[in-house]
């Protein structure tokens, strides 16, 4: 099966552009023969500037699933382009709890819906309570939002529960860290990118954006035996510049598409299923003695969350 993933810089707040950006792209996919594209976190509304958003705010720009305008909109997209769309945005529910979500449509309409379980963004987030596995084409899929793949128990819980594939659609990198070079990339270097192209690669190629990626994200794909489906995006959202690097990766912990491009764009991969099989993860999970240590697993604790870049802005 063709799948494909997608990088591009959205506009915050203003959903009319952000949907026009995602049916270009996935016109584009569709016509190269991709069954399904995946887009980042908050792609339809745009995510860093909700940090600071009232909650009114917040209300305003979230949307009741499935009837809210944006997904009646991206499943016309996914019919006019006969292709299968994973995009996000906030949600809002009739009590007014808001969530950063992610959706998957076809033709027909809602496929599958996932609450962020560590949302930071806006302290008027609620966190999502479940895992969510779901069907395409005769594939178990999965989705985890950004931060929740950084809790590698969500990730091998949802593969677990079946899915062959786990969309991860991200706004990542290119944020300060407790880690060594972490930091943020200077806004004009994007901004004089055609002229200086190489000065901007060296920020996003480095420990502040891809090499960090490299440090945990092929991991997640090879010690599951599954398929990774990693979405970001690029250019300026809201005052911070993020890399893309928008990737798929197979079983075996194998990049086979990426996106290097300086700009809006999309990769195509085919994945097939004995790869679930052939890779080493199938036989680590099978071995297996869960007897051992989920009760070490289980034990209560007081989770915390800590967002450097986030408690440096506010």
């Amino acid at each position: 099966m063709k799948i494909s993933t997608a990088q591009f810089e959205n506009k915050s707040g203003d959903k009319k552009y952000n949907l026009g950006v995602i049916d270009d792209l996935s016109a584009k996919a569709a016509a190269v023969g991709s069954k399904l594209i995946a887009f980042h976190e908050c792609s339809i509304t745009g995510y860093t500037f909700a940090r600071n958003l009232s909650k009114d705010q917040m209300l305003d720009i979230a949307e009741y699933l499935p009837d809210g305008e944006s997904i009646q909109q991206l499943i016309g997209i996914a019919k006019k382009n006969n292709i299968t769309i994973l995009a996000g945005l906030f949600e809002k529910d009739k009590e007014d709890n808001i969530y950063n979500t992610y959706v998957c449509v076809n033709k027909k309409g809602l496929i599958a819906k996932y609450r962020k379980l560590h949302p930071f963004i806006n302290p008027y987030l609620s966190a999502g309570d479940s895992y969510c596995v779901f069907e395409l084409y005769g594939w178990k899929c999965g989705i985890l939002i950004c931060y929740d793949n950084n809790v590698i128990e969500n990730v091998r819980a949802t593969n677990l529960l079946g899915a062959d594939i786990i969309f991860m659609p991200h706004v990542t990198m290119c944020t300060p860290s407790s880690r060594p070079g972490a930091g943020f990339v200077d806004s004009r270097l994007w901004e004089n990118r055609e002229n200086d192209p190489t000065s901007l690669r060296l920020e996003f190629n480095g420990m502040k954006g891809r090499e960090w990626l490299m440090k945990w994200l092929p991991a997640r794909a090879y010690d599951n035996a599954m398929y990774v489906v990693f979405s970001n995006p690029i250019g300026m959202d809201d005052d911070q510049l993020k890399n893309g690097n928008s990737t798929i990766i197979d079983p075996f912990g194998d990049i086979i598409a990426e996106c290097k491009t300086l700009g809006n764009d999309f990769v195509t991969a085919t994945i097939t299923p004995e790869k679930l099989i052939q890779a080493g993860g199938h036989r680590y999970k099978r071995a297996r003695r869960p007897e051992l240590y989920r009760h070490i697993i289980g034990q209560p604790h007081q989770a915390e969350l800590k967002v450097v870049w986030l408690e440096e802005k506010v």
